[in-house]
């Protein structure tokens, strides 16, 4: 299938109009300024400061500090609409989302829709090796997956929209999160309101994605990322001599098989039509040859696409662990955190995003309907609240070099794809206010 897809050399952007085109250099500036200044999850000051500046310098209404650094920027549109929607009107929680509703946007009793756009803005413990001008100024940091490339489109369609307020109709609230990495900035800003005053009727946002090449989208409805969920064990054995285990309870034998149980939990109680995993990534036990270990520690974490399975891996883990230790006369310290559940596209949204992107993206294969990974996204606790869509902009460009893996030292990626991305997620805003998403689901 790899070698069907389009040379991205061939990658023709007259789809792209004009005014968006002629933003690409601002929008490769934007990114790599953003890419020399990394931060970790709830430490995006400088991020925060340089998105907040542009807002500011371009009259567009905005409350910061947001669960720590979050942004969020509303711009409403001046086209009559064409029909309305009601919204409900509870207010926000978070003080300053009360205190400063932007200049034009309809309160929470406004019949006018509002559609979010969401992107994230952490970096990664990553030590960048990529020799460019704009490499990473902060040692031990890097923008490793794209996240500063999802900043400046989310910035470049906020100029956009803010300069073309005549082409729609509805109001546009554009959510710069931290702490995607970890421990997860979406939750927080929820719970601050930020789907709030006024309120969000669905929500779309987009992922750089090098496991596909600039001319592709993956786009889905349903299941698009896996949850995510983590275990720590220690097995509690008895230690003593390597030639004299009669005398121990050893846990490395203990642990050995814990590890093979585990891999009988999808193989024999997961339907095969079903997806998931169950991978111990972490094994440690012992300091000698000769010694038999009093304690063997393992780190897993368990992904599956389908909500049902939520709480399950838990239980069965922790049944396949006791069972285990029962029989060898161990014991065991067991915890378990279910982190992101999985990211679930609605239907009409997803629709909506597909049929941009035909109008967007003219190659060979320009959609890649199944593209699916086991990796994780907090998206997911937006999308749980509001139906909405995420999707996988490629961006790989292997005759650049630059198609290397997601969280790999020497991620880059075809910086082509920052206008695309712009075009994409300004058409779903012009075709969501006129209400064609509907009909495409119907």
């Amino acid at each position: 299938m790899v070698s069907t897809f389009p040379n991205p050399a061939s990658v023709d952007l007259s789809r792209v109009r004009l005014a968006i085109r002629s933003l690409q250099p601002q929008l490769v500036e934007w990114r790599r300024q953003l890419h020399q200044k990394p931060e970790l999850g709830f430490q995006e000051k400088l991020t925060a400061e340089f998105v907040s500046s542009k807002l500011q310098e371009w009259g567009i209404e905005h409350q910061t500090d947001i669960a720590q650094t979050g942004i969020v920027a509303t711009i409403t549109g001046e086209k009559p609409p064409t029909s309305h929607s009601a919204l409900s009107t509870q207010p926000s929680p978070h003080p300053s989302l009360r205190e400063a509703t932007p200049t034009g946007t309809p309160r929470a009793n406004s019949p006018q829709k509002v559609l979010a756009i969401r992107a994230d803005m952490d970096a990664l413990p990553i030590q960048e090796l990529n020799e460019v001008p704009y490499c990473s100024q902060h040692d031990g940091v890097m923008h490793a997956c794209g996240h500063d490339g999802h900043t400046a489109i989310a910035l470049g369609t906020a100029y956009y929209l803010q300069q073309h307020r005549q082409d729609f109709s509805g109001t546009v609230k554009i959510i710069f999160q931290p702490a995607e990495e970890g421990p997860g900035g979406a939750k927080p800003m929820i719970e601050a309101g930020v789907l709030k005053n006024p309120n969000v009727d669905a929500i779309i946002g987009l992922h750089l994605w090098n496991n596909l090449p600039l001319g592709t989208v993956g786009v889905r409805s349903g299941a698009l990322m896996a949850a995510v969920e983590l275990f720590d064990c220690t097995i509690l054995g008895k230690g003593g001599h390597g030639a004299i285990p009669h005398q121990t309870v050893d846990s490395v034998v203990v642990a050995a098989q814990v590890v093979t149980a585990l891999q009988t939990i999808v193989a024999r109680n997961v339907n095969p039509i079903d997806s998931a995993v169950v991978t111990v990534g972490s094994l440690h036990a012992g300091t000698a040859h000769n010694v038999i270990a009093d304690t063997a520690t393992m780190k897993g974490t368990v992904r599956y696409f389908n909500p049902a399975f939520q709480g399950f891996f838990k239980q069965r883990i922790e049944q396949t662990i006791a069972g285990i230790c029962q029989s060898h006369g161990a014991k065991y310290d067991f915890k378990y955190w279910e982190l992101y559940p999985p990211v679930i596209n609605d239907v009409a949204i997803a629709q909506l995003v597909r049929s941009v992107v035909e109008e967007v993206i003219e190659t060979p294969i320009g959609i890649v309907p199944e593209c699916q990974t086991m990796g994780g996204e907090d998206m997911s606790f937006f999308l749980q609240e509001v139906p909405g869509c995420y999707f996988f902009l490629g961006s790989a460009n292997p005759e650049k070099d630059l198609a290397y893996p997601h969280h790999h030292p020497r991620f880059d990626f075809d910086e082509t794809a920052l206008a695309m991305g712009v075009e994409i997620f300004v058409r779903c805003v012009e075709k969501f206010f006129n209400h064609d998403y509907q009909k495409l689901s119907s």
